[in-house]
């Protein structure tokens, strides 16, 4: 087994690596009351740069 030694990684290159790449974010809220569920919400969020989008949609 390989060990990775620590790299210190700026805020801005790893936004960069994110956004090239693009990321999806998911969740899910629930509101109950009285174990019955009144409420249910699903959250789903692309980030990505235009440029990437454009590039994967040809």
């Amino acid at each position: 087994m390989s060990v990775v030694p620590d790299r210190d990684v700026a805020l801005v290159d790893l936004l960069d690596r994110l956004l090239t790449g693009g990321v999806v974010i998911t969740g899910d809220i629930t509101i109950s009351l009285a174990d019955v569920d009144l409420v249910h919400v699903s959250l789903r969020a692309l980030i990505s740069s235009v440029e990437t989008l454009m590039e994967r949609e040809t």
